[in-house]
């Protein structure tokens, strides 16, 4: 079906100007006092059918409008993006729909190509782009209702109505419902590995509200509604899977939650790997998220009181679901034909890690980490992936009977790696391939290396133009019962900058985990390569840094001890599937990870922007929770003075 351009951006003023006005009736009833809640009872997940949802294919694409640049004169994609609350049957037909916060725009399905209309889903349609063809995003926030689950104000966070800290034994004990600070809703997209001008990277300030108040590092690059912010995308990196989510400050873990996702595929018709790769409907990403719901269908967050609700009275460290949903759908069942398939897999879940295999042991090809190719393809029965991570595999069903049923498992403990075992009656269990008489999509044999960057041997980073070394430990601030704060390097967010990289140097750094779990560390803008791990003796290491430095959090830059003097045994390489560029890494407790960053683009060229420009960019564990409350840290680009 032929859509109407013009037809459709009347259409988006339309929406817009609803949102508007609906949301232009919501500030009194806002800043009231909510009444509590009536009690809801928890959904037993064990009374949700498995298998019954169906994924069809991939999820609906967007539709751009391609016109002139005006600032940089290349033809350019245009999208008008709106986040908005709705409701989506996640749980199987028949069971109660769920309200969601989730992206909409113009769609076609991504197969066909036929016109799908305006859509809007929570994960949402996904964005396709092209390598040398820039993307300007209008991100606009239509969400004029209040927050879905309760702000924590005590927190370090956006507070749009600049309001004072509240005393957090003064707060009521039914959280969410704390009026002030429900409202209004502020959002903030960042686009997860792109090499992209800090700007338009989505950080924790760079938010905005339906009611147009902005936060202190608001950009946008051209005008637009108040309510909205253009991000320009250059896409001068290679093709790859990259994500959008929400990440507003103390936010995101409840923001990403909520619905605020979506899959952004970059593909290169210079790719002389694509060819080789299963595409159209055998090309599936494939968003891995776990809930928790009520009987009402309503979403369960958090799962359980928060450890020191005298400090932090809605903070929750880590979140559990024990439902599992994969695009959008509790449980799916996804019908195949007797082909091979690529999954772009993603772990978008707060905070728990995926150990993955299939029930009938059959293997995955495993051709990419986060945005990039591996080196070489590597075949595994298994993998472990972690909040922020996305891995492209291969699976091939070839020769495999008509109506065999094989389930895609997960056996990793949360927290990670030695918490509670996953349960194989729920979040044990991922999603079911079906398979079908029809022949599919033919394997080819793929070449010996994927990725000409790495062709040197692995680091391909060179030790010999390392010109800073750091040493970085990750440390839990334990309250009365539980942890109040995750830190890196004991600092908080609006502490000193301490990484302040050269444009273009090469650096070494060393993550030091000193929690009892494991963390899946990203940093924004670059790439970086696993160089080794290994074992220290964390007991003395942690007993000597603290006496070092004093309390947490620091009041002074982190002093550093000397890292040798602990270490045990010998360093190991990465595994086989880390042997790429990555942006999201894990880092095991009692285990030093050395990576090497170059703070360029992974092709050795330089960035088409002044990387050096605000604000600053940010690095961060994924487990959002953790980032919420203060695993995050600023970092800021100079210039090389050579």
């Amino acid at each position: 079906m032929k859509r109407n351009e013009n037809s459709d951006r009347k259409t988006v003023r339309i929406l817009l100007v609803f949102l508007i006005c609906i949301a232009m009736m919501m500030p009194l009833a806002a800043s009231a006092t909510y009444a509590a809640p009536v009690a809801k009872t928890p959904l037993d997940p064990t009374t949700v059918a498995k298998f019954v949802n169906q994924i069809t294919g991939p999820p609906p694409v967007f539709i751009p409008m391609s016109k002139l640049d005006r600032q940089t004169g290349l033809r350019s994609d245009y999208y008008t993006i709106i986040a908005s609350e709705f409701k989506e049957q996640i749980l199987p037909p028949g069971m109660p729909m769920t309200k969601v916060w989730g992206y909409g725009g113009f769609a076609k399905d991504a197969v066909t190509g036929q016109y799908l209309g305006f859509v809007r889903n929570s994960p949402s349609p996904s964005i396709e782009a092209k390598v040398g063809v820039p993307v300007n995003v209008a991100w606009v926030n239509g969400i004029y209702t209040r927050y879905l689950f309760a702000v924590d104000p005590t927190l370090d966070w956006t507070n749009p109505n600049n309001l004072v800290t509240p005393d957090p034994t003064t707060l009521p004990s039914v959280p969410g419902f704390c009026s002030p600070y429900q409202y209004p809703v502020t959002i903030a997209t960042h686009l997860h590995g792109a090499e992209n001008s800090a700007k338009f990277d989505g950080g924790p300030f760079n938010w905005v509200s339906w009611n147009g108040l902005h936060g202190p590092d608001y950009n946008t690059y051209t005008s637009t509604l108040s309510n909205a912010q253009v991000f320009h995308y250059d896409n001068q990196q290679a093709a790859g899977t990259l994500w959008f989510h929400d990440h507003a400050m103390g936010l995101t873990r409840s923001n990403v939650y909520s619905g605020l996702a979506g899959f952004y595929l970059l593909r290169d018709s210079a790719d002389q790997i694509a060819p080789l790769l299963p595409s159209g409907k055998y090309d599936v990403p494939l968003a891995i998220q776990d809930r928790m719901f009520y009987t009402d269908g309503s979403l369960m967050f958090p799962s359980d009181v928060p450890p020191n609700p005298e400090i932090h009275p809605y903070w929750v460290p880590e979140f559990f679901g024990n439902v599992i949903m994969v695009n959008g759908l509790a449980w799916p069942n996804m019908n195949v034909d007797q082909g091979q398939y690529r999954f772009r897999m993603l772990d978008g879940s707060n905070a728990r890690f995926y150990n993955l295999s299939m029930s009938n042991g059959m293997p995955f090809t495993v051709i990419a980490s986060d945005e990039n190719y591996l080196r070489s393809a590597v075949v595994t029965d298994s993998f472990v992936m972690a909040p922020g991570e996305r891995y492209d595999v291969l699976v091939d069903f070839t020769g495999i009977a008509p109506g065999t049923k094989i389930v895609l498992t997960n056996n990793a403990n949360a927290p990670y790696p030695d918490g509670d075992p996953a349960d194989p009656n729920t979040n044990g269990v991922i999603m079911q391939f079906t398979v079908g008489a029809n022949p599919g999509f033919q394997a080819q044999t793929l070449p010996g290396v994927l990725n000409p960057t790495l062709q040197v041997g692995f680091p391909s980073l060179s030790m010999s133009d390392v010109s800073v070394y750091r040493n970085i430990t990750l440390k839990e601030w334990m309250g009365p019962n539980g942890p109040q704060m995750v830190t890196v390097d004991g600092q908080q967010y609006s502490s000193p900058i301490s990484e302040a990289p050269q444009v273009g140097a090469t650096e070494i750094w060393r993550l030091i985990d000193n929690t009892g779990d494991a963390h899946p560390m990203h940093l924004h803008l670059v790439n970086f390569q696993v160089v080794s791990r290994q074992a220290y003796d964390q007991a003395t290491y942690d007993t000597d840094w603290m006496a070092l430095n004093g309390p947490l959090p620091f009041s002074h830059p982190t002093l550093n001890l000397n890292l040798e003097n602990y270490l045990l045994g010998t360093p190991e390489g990465p595994a086989p599937i880390e042997q790429g560029w990555k942006d999201t890494i894990q880092i095991f407790p009692g285990q030093v990870l050395t990576i090497i960053v170059k703070f360029g683009p992974v092709d050795g060229g330089s960035f088409p922007f002044d990387v050096t420009a605000g604000p600053d960019y940010v690095w961060h564990c994924h487990i959002v929770d953790h980032e919420d409350q203060d695993m995050i840290r600023p970092y800021h680009v100079v210039p090389n003075v050579i």
